[in-house]
């Protein structure tokens, strides 16, 4: 329901700055782009051909520069970055948060981020430094340094007083965090219990001691796990020591979860998440090219195991028939396990504790279903090809193929994943490699033993 209303919500936008465009009046489109949201100006952006994106971008007013280039995709905010003047581009990135400013600046040339670095002060050059020095994916890449912070030994009241005087807080704040002289991490004090306490009452007393910092080395898909599983709004960022670096908010999070769904879907066809749906011809082409060229090698492999049974296929003409379905049921079967154990891991649910019962699982999944459908298939086979040695041969090795298909399913995350390689991006590949070859080779090897 909520994809329908946000489909619904982006036609009439679409609609509506298609008709400013087909008017040819800058004034017009100029209204219609920037009464918009900045996301809402970079989903229309991304959603449209080159020529019409040069010319609404051209049109958007320039103070809205930075936050709708902070919501465009790598793909497109780089090309926009690269034709944009330096006094542009210092200008977007004035008066970002730092955690922005640290996403901005990696599409910088070095000669700008050493500009945006010299026009900040002394403390946020040290913080955007602090934040640049981390992983991109991790909870230090994705950590704002700009907290609060308050020693256990002060009353509320002075708390109050130090709020006043600092005028405002960090965009998303629900808690203060508490630290000792060395500012290691001892509690965080949440804004609820700061305005309903008593105003003489110590920090040290209604903080809760129970928070427990996020290293900053956590990748950030289990930052994701772990504010989803804790219904977190925030969580403060410590070092290896415990020192307090920073705070991550879900509004950061969200951006994660939605780049892991984004690159799991993409993945899958060997594509980034953030490919641009309207680059140039030729730079897709290219981009595709690596995965077809990838998936042609492992057709050959299994075009080279059928061409070893060419002569038993001469023979007898009802296995090439029937060969496609052997393979296309271990196909499907294995994509259902590897699909379930992509999953798996990037839930972390998936340890090596249960990954033994979970091939085990897998694979009497696989035995249950291929006996099944064995008997179907054969059935089939006997009453459109009269023959109950065929119907045996195909029964036998769909069985045979949907178990292998199984354990295979289970096995090249886990191998994948040990080796450093996205289990999202080449599992498909071979997985279907395998499948078709053991399907082939367990078909028409029963082909030739029992047929010629």
């Amino acid at each position: 329901m909520r994809e329908e209303a946000t489909e619904t919500r982006r036609e009439p936008r679409l609609e509506r700055l298609r008709e400013a465009l087909d008017s040819g009046s800058q004034q017009r489109i100029g209204r219609v782009v920037n009464a918009l949201h900045p996301a809402e100006i970079a989903e229309l952006l991304e959603s449209l051909p080159p020529a019409q994106r040069e010319l609404v971008w051209d049109l958007v007013e320039p103070n809205l520069d930075g936050d709708v280039l902070l919501e465009l995709n790598d793909d497109v905010r780089s090309k926009f970055v690269s034709e944009m003047a330096a006094d542009e581009l210092m200008s977007a990135a004035e008066g970002m948060e730092i955690d922005d400013l640290a996403d901005f600046v990696a599409d910088l040339p070095e000669a700008l981020i050493r500009r945006v670095l010299l026009s900040l002060d002394k403390q946020d050059q040290e913080r955007l430094t602090e934040v640049l020095a981390y992983p991109e994916d991790s909870a230090g890449g994705l950590m704002n340094p700009d907290v609060v912070t308050l020693r256990p030994d002060v009353t509320l009241e002075v708390v109050m007083r130090y709020l006043r005087i600092r005028g405002k807080l960090p965009a998303g704040t629900d808690a203060l965090f508490v630290v000792d002289r060395s500012d290691h991490l001892l509690g965080s004090l949440y804004l609820t219990s700061l305005l309903a306490a008593d105003p003489l009452s110590q920090v040290g007393e209604l903080m809760d001691r129970e928070v427990a910092g996020v290293p900053a080395s956590l990748p950030a898909s289990e930052v994701a796990l772990l504010f989803e599983n804790r219904d977190l709004v925030s969580a403060p960022v410590i070092e290896a020591d415990g020192r307090l670096v920073g705070r991550i908010t879900v509004d950061d999070v969200l951006d994660v979860i939605r780049d892991e769904a984004e690159h799991s879907l993409m993945s899958m066809a060997g594509l980034d998440e953030e490919t641009d749906m309207f680059a140039p011809v030729v730079e897709s082409t290219r981009r595709r090219a690596v995965w077809l060229g990838a998936n042609l090698a492992t057709a050959f492999v299994a075009a080279w195991v059928v061409g070893q049974f060419q002569a038993t296929i001469n023979q007898v003409v009802a296995l090439a028939v029937l060969m496609p379905i052997v393979a296309s049921m271990g196909g499907i079967a294995g994509s259902q396990t590897l699909t379930l154990m992509i999953r798996g891991l990037a839930l972390g649910q998936i340890q090596k504790s249960n990954t033994r019962w979970l091939l085990w699982r897998e694979i009497a999944v696989g035995v249950l279903n291929g006996c099944g459908w064995a008997l179907v298939v054969a059935a089939a086979t006997v009453a459109w090809f009269g023959s109950w040695q065929l119907g045996g041969i195909i029964a036998l090795a769909l069985l045979a193929n949907l178990v292998v298909a199984a354990m295979t399913g289970v096995m090249i995350p886990l191998v994948l994943k040990r080796f450093g390689v996205d289990p999202a991006l080449a599992g498909g590949v071979i997985l279907t490699t395998v499948t078709d070859v053991v399907g082939f080779t367990a078909f028409l090897g029963l082909g030739a033993l029992l047929l010629t």
